[in-house]
């Protein structure tokens, strides 16, 4: 057996009457919707329902799966304390995941949990489903901060595990779409908004699952959606499959998104594994990107390169221009995978004795040292993306008045505390913004008072 059916389904408390209080009545189409696919599930009868939900444990760099032998839960955080949930965990399961992904060195199992408590995200499908059908048991996975191209990569374990245990499961993919479509709902309106909420519905009520990959991470930001990644992971357990998608509902009356759909895989499709079809569309990019680059940005990528493969710093190639050799300035390298950041490291001002030397280290420091980040590993490298900034002067003035988000870097300065932020940065549009990052950066608290830089950049692709 295998994955038979999956769904892409909300998880507003409020669809759920003991916590609406008639509130749920302006939801009417989803409420119909939601009793269709606990209807269907019921019909198909699964072994076994897997649940990803954003409002599980989640952690930056690695997708937690519940452990143990079962949970409970209750809406107690939404006045509906009486409302109330046990369940049994697939163990079997669990366990062949997790040495699915120890086998592949991917990051996920059950590490980490502190609590057993469901989530919202969680209860209110099953809220659905166990008025219909309950002989099944559950595995429940979170999110994760990694790139989308890896919640999917998720997914595809899933499935391999699916397949080889034989059993019959049913995916579940719980998400809210955008909570910023309405001036009237409770996160206010971006117009990004009702943008995400249509391309996510075409998408989805279209199986283009390839699509997914193409929404940018700042725009989901702007929309505040919750629900993209679960659908990708979702996805990836249907890679390689031919997919009868069908939209059940679609509402925006909270001002919040709630989509609908099911897919029901109907046999292979070789056509249909959009990672690898990804992934050698993103290599086909990028080698054209590179061989269009400066000598800025080749210094950055073969000093990374080297490092990554050689463990140590390498020397100044005699290729490198005089004008990287004669000349001192501070640098930053950023390095970006599929669209997200993967390191960024720089120097305000000269630390070497030349330009090539500042771009050589701060590239080594970007694969290896950003805090924020593990080590570049060798098999990333072929879907790294690098550009360059060398940095200006840096010139001090009297207000934000006469900082430009799009042509000025900022530094923030207390005492011997600083932070900056380049200019022109995805996600970054008003000045605000941007000092409050650099104090951030600096550790600077919003009281403090502070001394105010600009400096402009020549940025290198």
């Amino acid at each position: 057996m295998s994955i038979v059916a999956a769904f892409m389904v909300p998880h507003p408390p409020m669809i759920v009457p003991d916590v609406g209080r008639g509130s749920e009545k302006q939801i009417e189409k989803t409420i119909r919707a939601y009793e269709k696919v606990a209807e269907e599930i019921a019909a198909l009868r699964p072994e076994t329902i897997i649940i990803s939900s954003p409002h599980s444990i989640m952690y930056a760099d690695y997708f937690h799966i519940s452990p143990g032998t079962g949970a409970s839960g209750s809406l107690s955080d939404f006045n509906a304390p009486h409302v109330k949930f046990n369940v049994e965990y697939d163990e079997e399961l669990v366990n062949l995941l997790c040495e699915k992904a120890d086998a592949l060195h991917f990051p996920a199992g059950t590490l980490g949990e502190k609590r057993k408590e469901l989530d919202h995200g969680t209860m209110v499908p099953l809220w659905f489903i166990q008025k219909k059908y309950k002989d099944f048991k559950l595995v429940r996975t979170g999110l994760s901060g990694h790139d989308l191209l890896k919640h999917y990569e998720y997914g595809m374990l899933i499935k391999d595990a699916v397949e080889d245990l034989g059993r019959k499961v049913v995916y579940v993919a719980s998400g809210d779409l955008s909570h910023k479509l309405q001036d009237y709902g409770p996160y206010g309106f971006a117009e990004e908004g009702p943008i995400y909420d249509s391309r996510i519905m075409d998408v989805c009520s279209g199986a283009r699952f390839g699509e997914l990959f193409d929404f940018d991470e700042s725009f989901c930001e702007k929309a505040a959606e919750c629900g993209h990644k679960s659908f990708v992971i979702m996805a990836g357990a249907l890679d390689g499959k031919s997919i009868e998608a069908v939209q059940y509902s679609h509402e925006d009356v909270t001002g919040v998104g709630y989509g609908i759909c099911s897919f029901i895989p109907k046999g292979d499709d070789e056509t249909r594994h959009f990672l690898k079809n990804r992934l050698k569309t993103v290599q086909v990019d990028l080698e054209q990107k590179r061989q269009k680059s400066d000598a800025y940005v080749k210094l950055a990528r073969a000093s990374a390169e080297y490092f990554v493969k050689n463990g140590r710093t390498m020397e100044i190639p005699d290729w490198v221009p005089d004008e990287l050799l004669n000349k001192k300035s501070g640098a930053f390298v950023s390095v970006h995978k599929f669209g997200s950041l993967r390191g960024c490291i720089g120097t305000i001002s000269s630390t070497q004795k030349n330009l090539a030397l500042e771009i050589i280290q701060n590239a080594v420091s970007a694969v290896s040292a950003d805090p924020r980040f593990d080590s570049v590993k060798e098999d990333e490298l072929d879907y790294l993306d690098i550009n360059v900034d060398v940095l200006g002067d840096a010139e001090k003035i009297k207000s934000e008045a006469e900082l430009d988000v799009k042509k000025y870097g900022v530094i923030v300065q207390s005492g011997y505390k600083r932070g900056l932020l380049l200019p022109d940065l995805d996600g970054v549009d008003t000045v605000e913004q941007q000092i409050s990052i650099a104090r951030r950066k600096g550790g600077i608290a919003p009281g403090e008072k502070i001394d105010l830089f600009r400096f402009e950049v020549v940025r290198h692709y």
